[in-house]
């Protein structure tokens, strides 16, 4: 239905600011035109019947989420450890963004420093974790379930002797959410301020983090827990959050499903409830006029006790019980799909796709399995290269050059780096290894790309297949797999590819004259 636009009418103010300035009042009238039409142009701006109970609110992003973050983490943290969903949601995100881990690369001119420092984190990264745990994979899969489910976590650096015994002096310590002193309100010398238990300087820049020594939920007496939050500088710190406003903090990733999961969780119990209560009660014994037929108050079993509860295979008795019915539950149209409409509501709002989620494939066919997971990579990939890498991944790479090189184990503290998160299993891999095969041939990548795509280290995998190919010439041996000596049609090539740097029309030199 098409909307009338409102008249702007020349009132009486406009009259009497028109008697002392008429240019003032001709603007005064132009700006309420403008206004109408900015109005008239959002539906969802307007005030009215549908729209008196949609109240919101001004406040800027830390000031939200500073008073709703500790609620959002308790209930979320209550749902993933008792909902299935939820669960299942995190652990799906999890697998995605981090898998097996993200493997850097080292990255500089000189070959001989790269496999050097890709040594030397090799083996730091089983000893990096300062509760002795886990490596360095299982360190970022911890860190992103903690962003997952508390909005946001802190990996802390934690310098070690010489004599500590490490390959290097430096171990990572996680820290979740609930560390941060979100309290902490100062105003400091020289223009610094202290907001939500974060210190920035006068420019804004992020200076230190007032975080608890013990965790403020900790079961441990009180007398033995440390209260004051002390500062830690922004040099030991690397935080990991999302980003969705211009913000300090983060908020749980399944917080827009959290009223629909909790829904669902209830109505699942009730008629959970209900369900077994009507599988229960087998029937009814009625007696033989109209006063004997309520069952209440007095409902009773065969030997005349009074039922307090029910139980499988239960025949209640009414008074005077001359005769029974047989109890046939009812069944609720609809269920299924509603429950169905429910679950892909909280799989949006968890941006997880609904089957990957529930595991329900049903109604999945190929073409509409590629469509949906394409989309999530993207915003996987997204994930992985704008929060995971450079919050998380970048500042511990920094901190464990800067400390290999005040250990003296390499010549320089700045080594540039190459990131490799895992690879998404394919859903058509001959037809993905067929793409990844033209692109190399064509140049549109190199085959180190391809492998670090796939989550390994390329320098490792080229020197497997150099000692291969030593291996099976000098035992005389010739696979299918091994390009140099087998064509793409399965054919013996007549002579060594690496041979064939000669002039055309003349053949090949043997090695044994050069």
């Amino acid at each position: 239905m098409n909307k009338t636009p409102p008249v702007i009418r020349w009132g009486l103010i406009d009259r009497a600011v028109a008697l002392i300035s008429p240019q003032a009042a001709s603007q005064r009238y132009a700006a309420r035109i403008a206004l109408g039409n900015l109005r008239r142009a959002y539906d969802g701006s307007a005030k009215g019947r549908g729209t008196d109970g949609w109240t919101t609110t001004g406040k800027a992003a830390d000031a939200e989420i500073g008073m709703a973050a500790p609620v959002l983490r308790d209930r979320m943290r209550d749902l993933v450890r008792n909902n299935p969903m939820a669960a299942k949601a995190v652990s799906v995100l999890v697998n995605s963004l981090v898998g097996t881990g993200i493997r850097p690369r080292a990255a500089s001119a000189d070959k001989s420093l790269n496999k050097l420092v890709d040594d030397l984190w090799g083996r730091w990264a089983d000893q990096c974790d300062a509760d002795g745990h886990t490596d360095f994979h299982g360190l970022l899969s911890l860190a992103m379930r903690e962003t997952i489910e508390g909005g946001d976590v802190f990996a802390l650096r934690v310098r070690h002797p010489r004599s500590a015994g490490l390959v290097v002096p430096l171990q990572i310590e996680l820290k979740e959410a609930d560390h941060l002193d979100g309290a902490k309100f100062a105003d400091q010398p020289g223009g610094a301020r202290i907001r939500y238990g974060i210190e920035h300087d006068s420019a804004g820049r992020r200076t230190a983090y007032w975080m608890y020594p013990d965790h403020p939920g900790d079961a441990a007496p009180v007398f033995t827990r440390r209260f004051e939050s002390v500062r830690i500088p922004t040099e030991r710190v690397a935080h990991l959050f999302e980003r969705q406003r211009v913000q300090s903090r983060g908020v749980p990733w399944g917080t827009p499903a959290l009223a629909a999961l909790r829904d669902v969780d209830d109505w699942q119990r009730a008629e959970l409830v209900r369900k077994k209560t009507e599988a229960c009660l087998v029937g009814i014994v009625f007696g033989d006029d109209e006063t004997q037929q309520s069952i209440a108050p007095v409902v009773q079993d065969a030997d005349g006790n009074r039922i307090e509860q029910f139980e499988p295979g239960l025949i209640a008795y009414a008074r005077g019980g001359k005769d029974i019915k047989f109890n046939q539950p009812a069944a609720t149209a609809g269920v299924y799909e509603w429950h169905r409409v429910q679950l892909h509501i909280i799989a949006a709002g968890w941006r997880v796709p609904y089957e990957l989620m529930t595991g329900d494939l049903s109604q999945v066919n190929f073409s509409s399995s590629r469509v949906g997971l394409n989309e999530f990579r993207r915003m996987v990939e997204a994930m992985q290269w704008q929060m995971i890498i450079p919050m998380f991944c970048q500042p511990i790479w920094a901190w464990f050059c800067e400390a290999a090189f005040a250990a003296g184990l390499i010549p320089t503290p700045e080594i540039p780096v190459e990131w490799a998160p895992p690879k998404f299993d394919s859903v058509n891999p001959l037809q993905d290894a067929t793409t990844d095969l033209l692109e190399t041939r064509a140049g549109f990548s190199t085959i180190a790309q391809q492998i670090a795509k796939r989550g390994y280290d390329p320098r490792k995998v080229l020197e497997e297949w150099q000692e291969y190919a030593m291996l099976a010439d000098t035992m005389n041996l010739i696979f299918d797999s091994d390009p140099r000596k087998v064509s793409r049609g399965g054919q013996v090539q007549s002579q060594d590819p690496g041979s064939l740097d000669t002039e055309p029309g003349k053949p090949p030199q043997d090695p044994s004259q050069s």
